[in-house]
């Protein structure tokens, strides 16, 4: 235990000593996803409410063909503008940007409405173009409730009880949570938890094996009187210190991201406080050691430091994997799922997110199959130390 501290000891000064890297690997990981995830969010959801907010600016073409349908527009908090001459410069001003969306009253609206055949309405949009998709979306469900309502008055003056068009009533009975609908948009917050982790101690990692050699220091260090096992060891749980330390750096700097955020506004409401980040960096934590172990190992084969570099930023995006997959194939937690790294902490993290009561088993399974293959791989990282290929 004495050469494992020593061995730990230096690693760690030496990695305080270069600042930059430490910067680099405590402040662009933790910091950056944050940030990055706030200002995406932020934008989305200020975009979305003033959509629905502000009076929607709509060029209607042939509007004297249809002065009923005008004032209904124009009472659903629309904005009548300026219009393009006709049909053919309407088309190019949706295709130039000029305008998002235009409506098209023909000439024969008021013949086809007065003869009780479906009137015909053009809605130019470009649908390729998501933010004018959405002025077209808002137009168009205002002409279809427009529809509705005449569609009911014919019925009634004709003596039918519009209800006859309605045998079902399907009622909506909601059972999510705020806190359960905020996993919506937080469900991947696990993902830059585990990037930020990784991250943290990759330099070190890469260090302990692939710079030792391209410095020239590994041989030297090798002749030392230590076995190698120690010195690995000790340079792993080494790159575990920094990686702990930028997980709880990206835990807190989420909790004081999500303040800002206008959640409440849209229904969600995030259970992410102070002890639910406490729980998480314990939940996340025992990946740092899989995490090291695996960086080391994969940083033993290379033969320079960029070429290190190269490799690593491909095990970044391993975790990312069973993520991905779960989260496109929605699958509930499980005893058999905690035993996958990165994917049973992704749905144990989302699990708090949405207050959910946690499975204390599937937490010890996750921890300690985790941790397993996190020493099997140091295990493996000891047994390729010592040889002699290791020199190159």
């Amino acid at each position: 235990m004495g050469v494992l501290k020593v061995v730990f000891g230096k690693e760690v000064m030496d990695n305080f000593r270069d600042r930059r890297t430490l910067m680099s690997a405590l402040l662009m990981g933790p910091l950056f996803g944050p940030i990055l995830f706030a200002f995406v969010i932020n934008l989305s959801l200020k975009q979305s409410l003033s959509d629905d907010t502000e009076a929607l600016k709509l060029p209607v073409i042939g509007q004297e063909h249809a002065p009923n349908l005008i004032s209904y527009l124009q009472s659903e908090n629309i904005d009548l503008v300026e219009a393009p001459s006709d049909r053919e410069a309407a088309i190019e001003a949706v295709k130039d940007g000029t305008h998002d969306v235009v409506v098209v009253v023909p000439a024969e609206f008021g013949e086809q409405f007065a003869a009780g055949t479906p009137a015909l309405i053009e809605v130019i949009s470009d649908q390729a173009n998501t933010s004018a998709e959405r002025e077209a979306r808002r137009a168009r469900r205002a002409l279809a409730a427009y529809g509705q309502e005449l569609a009911a008055m014919r019925l009634t003056l004709r003596g039918v009880n519009q209800l006859a068009l309605r045998p079902l009533n399907i009622d909506e009975v909601d059972v999510s949570t705020p806190s359960g609908r905020s996993a919506i948009l937080l469900g991947m917050l696990s993902y830059f938890f585990i990037f930020a982790l990784l991250t943290g101690g990759m330099n070190l990692a890469i260090d302990a094996t692939a710079g030792e050699r391209e410095r020239g220091s590994l041989e030297p260090l090798l002749c030392l009187p230590v076995s190698r096992d120690k010195l690995i060891i000790g340079k792993i749980l080494a790159a575990c210190l920094f990686m702990a330390i930028s997980l709880f750096l990206s835990l807190a700097s989420f909790f004081v991201t999500l303040k800002f955020l206008p959640l409440e506004q849209i229904g969600m409401t995030p259970n992410f406080g102070p002890q639910v980040v406490i729980f998480a960096f314990f939940l996340l934590v025992p990946f740092a050691l899989l995490g090291a172990s695996l960086m080391t190992l994969v940083a033993s084969f290379t033969r320079s430091y960029k070429e290190a570099q190269t490799w690593l930023s491909a095990v970044l995006l391993a975790p990312t994997l069973p993520i991905l997959i779960v989260s496109i194939l929605q699958v509930r937690p499980s005893t058999e799922l905690m035993l996958v790294p990165s994917l049973s902490q992704h749905l144990l993290l989302n699990g708090l997110i949405r207050n959910e009561p946690l499975n204390m088993l599937h937490v010890a399974v996750s921890v300690c199959s985790t941790l397993a293959l996190g020493a099997l791989l140091a295990f493996v990282c000891a047994r390729l130390y010592r040889r002699e290929g290791l020199l190159g």
